[in-house]
Order: structure tokens, then sequence, then C-alpha cells
């Protein structure tokens, strides 16, 4: 069925990469007020079932519902205003990326991360513009969702390390190819949002950012939300996205 979780996996190759992650020093987490909110949406009914299983186990987060396509996804997502959305692909009636737009309208604050069998370059993009915030191939281990489920409720995105390296390449080539023209950012980030957002894309968190800046973490939040409000962004991830087409971040 293809559906099926990999075996955990040791090690770096077994990660999800995150934009922005606020926990790789390793620090223990610090305990929600309130569990997070899941809807599961697949249309195979046993890895729903699976998934919810598994998630159980975890104190912090509570799957509140599950639909079999996004038709049904907006539909339950309407309901019950989930903070996180785990959502398939490509489903019968209505896929997942098609379906984001509308979930986004009746539960804004719901946050969607794909989780799916496919590698295809073009899914990712159109996940990314639809406004994911996280990107995960079934292979990752059942740890790894859990632990994405929490990074994407505390503002990061969330990306399989063979999609990332994907979405570089792509953004590599583009670059490349592009006309020598020049490298004029937005004119209506400031100078210090500009800043912000060339070490937000570098994949540095809140806290590092504010170290390096020598200023406070909350006013690094407040530059991140400025700058995604003014260039009319989704997430973090498509601020790396725009920071490299405009070639604020240099890939070499």
């Amino acid at each position: 069925m293809g559906d099926s979780f990999g075996p955990a996996r040791g090690g770096a190759d077994g990660d999800v990469c995150g934009v922005g992650a606020d926990d790789g020093d390793g620090a223990a987490r610090v305990p929600r007020k309130e569990p997070i909110r899941v809807l599961v949406v697949d249309d195979h009914a046993l890895f729903r079932r699976g998934l919810e299983i598994v998630l159980a186990q975890e104190e912090d987060i509570q799957v509140v519902g599950e639909a079999g396509d996004g038709a049904e996804a907006v539909d339950k997502a309407a309901d019950l205003l989930p903070d996180i959305v785990l959502m398939d692909v490509r489903m019968p009636r209505r896929g997942g990326i098609e379906a984001c737009t509308s979930l986004k309208e009746v539960a804004p604050s719901a946050k969607i991360i794909m989780l799916t069998i496919s590698d295809e370059e073009a899914d990712l993009y159109d996940a990314i513009k639809a406004g994911a915030t996280g990107y995960l191939l079934k292979e990752i281990s059942t740890d790894e969702v859990a632990t994405a489920i929490r990074a994407v409720a505390d503002g990061q995105s969330q990306i399989s390390p063979s999609m990332a390296s994907k979405l570089l390449t792509e953004f590599k080539s583009m670059i490349q190819r592009t006309d020598e023209r020049r490298l004029v950012p937005a004119p209506r980030l400031t100078d210090r949002e500009l800043e912000v957002l060339k070490l937000v894309a570098t994949g540095m968190n809140n806290r590092d950012i504010a170290k390096e800046l020598f200023i406070s973490e909350n006013t690094v939040k407040n530059h991140v939300r400025n700058i995604l409000e003014k260039l009319q962004l989704h997430s973090r991830m498509e601020a790396v996205v725009y920071a490299m087409r405009e070639k604020i971040l240099e890939i070499r």
C-alpha cells in the first residue's frame, strides 16, 4: 500500500529538516498548557488509525478527528478548528494541496503538514505555495511525526531531507538561469527586517537571531511577523524561498 512508516532511524540522515527550529540545542521541551489538536486526513482508513494509535501515546498531542479526503477535511476543520492538519497530497474527490486554501479560510489558525508518498518536486512547490508549513514523506519514523507536529505548532517549518535537497537544487538552478539583474530586495522591508530575513533563511532560530543582532527574542518575533505580512507569505519556509529568489541568501 506504500502508506506505512519506515523504521525509526538514528543519525542525521533520518532527521526531518527544520527551518528556524528552536530546540536544536537539545534543550528539554517546555510542557504545554493545552495539547496540540490534530486532524488526520488520508484516504486509507488503516493508515489514519495507525497514526491515531501512535499519536495517542503523546501526552501533548490529541487527535480530534479524521477525514478521508480534502473535501471532508475542510468540513471537519470548520467544526473542530484543529491546530495542525496532517494531510496526504493525493486523495479521491479532493486532493490535499487543493484543499489547503479552503482549509485556511475555515480554520485560519490551523497549520498544514503534508504527509505523503509523493516525492514529486511539483507537489512540494505547490504545497508550499498553497500555504503548507511542512512536507514529510511517509518513509519517516513514527517518532518524527510527533516531533514535526510539535515543531510546526511552535511556528517552524518541517521538510523531509530528500525533498529539502530537491528544493535547494531547484532554486539554485533558478538563480543560475536568471539573467543578471540588480540585487535589490523588496523596498518595503526595513534594513533591520532584511537582516532578520537573511538570518531566518540560513536556518537560525529566533533565539540565535536575537543574540546575533543584540536584540530581544520578542523583537525578532515581531520582525518575522512583519516580514511575512509585508511580503504576503505564510511561513518561514516561504521566506527562505523568497530570500533565495531575491538572492538575499547566496547558495554555493
